[in-house]
C-alpha cells in the first residue's frame, strides 16, 4: 500500500502543497500532511490556514513510500532548517524511497546532496542550490526516485506525475480528464 507524506511549514505555497494532496487522494493513495512547525495549524504564504494531519515530532514517518516538499517562502526555509526532516529525507533516499519537491523546495534536496548526478528543475533563481544536478526548464523532471517541478503553475503536472508513479498512467489520465486538465 502506497503512503505519502506532504510536509508543510508556515509560508508554504498553498497551491503546490494542496494540489498534490488533492490529486493523490483522488487516486485513492493514502496521503497525509505533516507539520514541521511543532503544531498542527500552518499558515501558507498567502495567509490560508491549514490543519496538518500530523506533527513531525509526534509521529513515526518511516512507513512512507513518497515524501513531498512544497515550495513557497519562507516555507522552504523552514523545511531546510528542520534537522529531523533532513535526516528523514536522507534515510528514505538511502532506502530507495521516492522524494518529490516543487518550486524552491528542490533546494532542500540539493542542500543535503540528494540531487547530485540527477536531472532536476526548480523555481527560477534557485538553480545554484541544486548542487550537482543537471538543471532543465521542463515543468517536471523525474530522475530515478526523485521528482522535481518548477512552481505553482506546474503543480497539476507535478501531482499527476506522482499519481502516475504510484498508481499508474491510467489513473493519472483518468484524474487529469476528471479535473478538465488536457
Amino acid at each position: 500500500m502506497e503512503k505519502v507524506y506532504v510536509f508543510l511549514a508556515d509560508g508554504f505555497e498553498e497551491i503546490e502543497g494542496l494540489t498534490v494532496v488533492d490529486l493523490l487522494r483522488r487516486a485513492g493513495i493514502e496521503t497525509e500532511t505533516v507539520s514541521v512547525m511543532g503544531r498542527n495549524e500552518i499558515t501558507g504564504s498567502h495567509g490560508i490556514r491549514v490543519w496538518a494531519d500530523r506533527v513531525f515530532e509526534e509521529q513515526e514517518l518511516t512507513d512512507g513510500t513518497l515524501f513531498v516538499l512544497p515550495g513557497g517562502m519562507p516555507g522552504t526555509k523552514h523545511l531546510a532548517a528542520h534537522q529531523g526532516l533532513r535526516e528523514l529525507l536522507e534515510q528514505m533516499n538511502a532506502q530507495g524511497r521516492r522524494l518529490a519537491a516543487i518550486c524552491a523546495a528542490p533546494s532542500v534536496l540539493g542542500g543535503i546532496g540528494l540531487l547530485a548526478g540527477r536531472t532536476a528543475v526548480c523555481y527560477p533563481g534557485f538553480e545554484e542550490a541544486l548542487t550537482g544536478a543537471t538543471v532543465t526548464q521542463n515543468p517536471v523532471e523525474v530522475s530515478g526516485t526523485i521528482t522535481t517541478s518548477r512552481g505553482m503553475g506546474t503543480a497539476i503536472p507535478f501531482g499527476l506525475s506522482l499519481v502516475s508513479q504510484l498508481a499508474g498512467q491510467e489513473a493519472a489520465d483518468r484524474i487529469g480528464k476528471g479535473i478538465i486538465y488536457n
